[in-house]
């Protein structure tokens, strides 16, 4: 079985592979931006800032492929997202190049699409509407991959996760959940389908209400989700709704009203 590197290991979502991958069989390099407490039987292969080369270096030497969750996860400040977000991805896939590291798994983000509205179904290859300076980084960051494809032949499954949690908490899940177990069995199909070059695919459940279609993973990675959303509408559609209006017209919700215009 592969050898993984894991980046962003310490996160929410990188504590779930950490702790599963190896269940499946894989070898887990994990890479943590500073000293943490990984599951039984792992240590960080790699600490510190992935701007740095020698630090991507220690993570990708000897890998065959990554998967990416490192960077910032929220809306913040340009600067800071320009540098975890962009500057490091130049660095990981600058040394996927100098490693020969077969393929990136990466983690990309609906809010690379979050101002089409609610009533839109979108296919992976709709237009990139942003909802912010986070969605902005994600949507450069798929271009990195497609590009690297291009021009260096470096693999690229980019994941546009919507809601990576153990249950639905809110009316818009029932749209956008991801559950952990189907997170982890798409991240194993990123991993293993064979061919894929540039592909991006939507990091849902098979969710009844979805905004997305996903019908391009099962072809292209043999992703087949077995959770539903729809499991939990009933105490949902109980419950008020979080999102101010603004927010509920659009897919990618809070996100489109922070430092919306008047």
């Amino acid at each position: 079985m592969s050898i993984i590197a894991l980046s962003g290991a310490e996160g929410q979502i990188g504590q779930i592979l950490a702790a599963r991958l190896p269940l499946l069989g894989y070898t887990v390099r994990p890479g943590v931006f500073r000293e943490y407490s990984l599951p039984e039987g792992l240590q960080p292969s790699a600490v510190g800032d992935l701007r740095d080369a020698a630090v991507v270096d220690t993570l990708l030497e000897g890998v065959h492929a990554l998967i990416h969750l490192a960077g910032t996860s929220v809306e913040r400040p340009l600067t800071e997202l320009i540098d975890n977000n962009l500057l490091a991805l130049v660095q990981i896939y600058e040394g996927a190049r100098r490693h020969g590291v077969r393929r990136i798994v990466f983690a990309s983000s609906n809010h690379a699409v979050g101002m089409h509205g609610v009533g839109r179904y979108l296919r992976p290859g709709c237009d990139f509407r942003p909802d912010g300076w986070y969605g902005l980084s994600k949507m450069w960051g798929e271009g990195i991959g497609r590009m690297y494809w291009d021009k260096h032949g470096v693999e690229t499954v980019a994941v546009r996760i919507g809601s990576c949690l153990a249950q639905p908490t809110e009316f818009r899940h029932l749209s956008t959940w991801l559950s952990h177990d189907d997170f982890v069995r798409l991240m194993d199909c990123a991993v293993q389908a064979p061919d894929v070059g540039f592909q991006v695919v939507w990091g849902i459940s098979a969710n009844t209400r979805s905004y997305w279609d996903n019908s391009e993973a099962a072809r292209a990675i043999g992703y087949w989700p077995q959770d539903n959303a729809e499991t939990y509408a009933a105490d949902l559609l109980l419950q008020p709704n979080p999102l101010d209006p603004v927010a509920q017209r659009y897919q990618g919700g809070s996100f489109v009203t922070q430092d919306i215009r008047p």
